[in-house]
């Protein structure tokens, strides 16, 4: 960190110049007490400003009058403006209202602050004993000899006979006091820093939407190529390490196994004499869910801008075809002047007599060259169709379909595809049924038996009772 950097990030980075903002305090305080204490990830613009003049009030019955002078749509409009970075303010999908959200530099600034308060102790026994176990797990992960692998397993076999030999005797060694409060500020740390990490990976496919467009708005190559640039991209950070750390941790946080030990031993944990002391928050009893909560509107914020860029690729294509058709209509009407109007030709013969040529002189078939056709750059015109046809397409959300397998997995382990229709039926007809496909066969975890199949029925925008039989799908949770 040299002096021109750290003078950049003083000038451009919006954590910085939040902390060095004359109202400061006040934004702090409030967007903490709004957003981060009771983990809120969105707020409607009217929620967010009655909040916020509750807010001044009381403060300006601490300070005086003149303490804030301003509106609270003022400041709000001043805190997501892009000098600022402190709010993000965006209209959500078929929504007219805006909404705010914090911005991760926002989130690193207020956690930087929580640092700063005075803590209980500083656990250093446990950091210790969780570099060693950090270690421990990177030897053994990265250990490929079976033999040495088997050894070190074998010690550890040997060092959990011994402590139960000792439990059998009567020797239980507990951890004291100290300990156990030390260990529980840091999963707590832990648990409340997860909640700020989502934030950034929105903020990261964000960026990489707004990359996208910009490049597909100023490409000038063929759309081939185009798309293989984009989709290369949603590869490499899906792939990357940060993607692949979180597709893990969903995972993790899926498992109904894992969410019950998890609430039982946050229980259990809280339940403690010592724990009890350090007057925990009370959001710790729940804060897998949180963690739920927040994943999933991440999971909701990626889809969308996936389906957002689809349709923008879709435009793209529309307009070029556009653009074809227009093409091809003056040429037919140049074809219709040239009938009425025929020009003047001048014929002649090469020979004044015919060539015959025998059918043993013909030269043997030979294909055809290929021809190399030269992509141009279209341009954008007017067209003289209707657009009535595009209103009345039929559109299936695929993430709504998602949802209702995952909401049916959560009380079970399986479910078929004819029992979910009984539950949620058709709307959108054959349409909506090859969504329900397309999503089976995606998925690795779903079973698609052939040998036995089965009938599903369905109703159409006239009534009529529709009927397809297809191979059987069978919906399973992830363990």
């Amino acid at each position: 960190m040299n002096h021109d950097d750290l003078q950049n990030l003083r000038r451009m980075h919006p954590a910085w110049r939040l902390l060095v903002a004359d109202n400061a305090p006040m934004i702090i305080s409030f967007l903490h007490g709004s957003f981060v204490a009771p983990n809120v990830r969105v707020l409607a613009a009217t929620d967010l400003e009655n909040r916020l003049e509750d807010f001044l009030f009381h403060l300006r019955g601490q300070l005086g009058e003149d303490a804030y002078p301003r509106a609270a749509r003022a400041y709000l409009s001043d805190w997501s403006a892009d000098e600022r970075g402190w709010l993000r303010r965006y209209y959500p999908e078929h929504g007219d209202e805006p909404h705010y959200d914090l911005t991760p530099a926002t989130e690193q600034a207020i956690q930087w602050l929580k640092s700063l308060e005075q803590p209980h102790f500083i656990g250093a026994e446990s950091r210790l004993t969780l570099v060693f176990d950090l270690l421990q797990q990177i030897l053994q992960g990265a250990e490929s000899d079976p033999e040495a692998r088997i050894r070190d397993l074998e010690a550890r076999r040997d060092v959990i006979d011994r402590e139960i030999q000792q439990i059998r005797a009567g020797h239980i060694n507990l951890m004291d006091p100290t300990q156990l409060r030390e260990r529980f500020l840091q999963m707590a740390g832990t648990a409340r820093g997860l909640l700020a990490d989502f934030r950034q990976v929105e903020e990261n496919f964000r960026a990489l939407d707004r990359q996208v467009r910009e490049k597909v708005a100023t490409w000038e190559g063929g759309k081939g190529e185009v798309l293989d640039e984009v989709f290369g991209e949603q590869d490499r950070i899906t792939n990357s390490d940060q993607g692949r750390s979180f597709r893990a941790f969903w995972d993790l946080l899926m498992s109904p196994a894992r969410q019950e030990a998890l609430s039982e031993q946050l229980e259990r944990v809280l339940a403690l004499v010592e724990v009890a002391e350090l007057e925990p928050d009370p959001r710790l009893r729940r804060i897998h869910y949180d963690w739920l909560a927040a994943g999933e509107y991440t999971q909701r914020m990626v889809a969308r801008l996936s389906e957002q860029l689809r349709r923008y690729l879709d435009d793209q294509a529309w307009l070029e075809n556009r653009r074809i058709m227009t093409l091809i209509r003056e040429l037919e009407q140049h074809a219709l002047a040239l009938r009425e109007h025929p020009p003047e030709l001048t014929l002649s013969l090469d020979e004044p007599s015919p060539c015959i040529e025998l059918p043993m002189e013909r030269p043997l078939f030979s294909p055809p060259i290929r021809p190399h056709i030269r992509q141009q750059q279209l341009e954008a015109g007017e067209s003289l169709a209707t657009p009535d046809a595009l209103f009345e397409q039929t559109w299936v959300d695929r993430t709504l379909l998602q949802g209702r397998i995952r909401q049916a997995l959560q009380t079970r382990d399986q479910i078929t595809l004819a029992t979910l229709l009984d539950e949620h039926p058709l709307e959108h007809g054959l349409a909506e049924l090859v969504a329900y496909l397309s999503l089976a066969a995606e998925d690795h975890r779903s079973v698609i038996d052939e040998a036995h199949p089965q009938t599903v029925h369905w109703r159409d925008a006239r009534g009529i009772l529709r009927r397809a039989t297809l191979p059987q799908i069978l919906f399973t949770r992830a363990h």
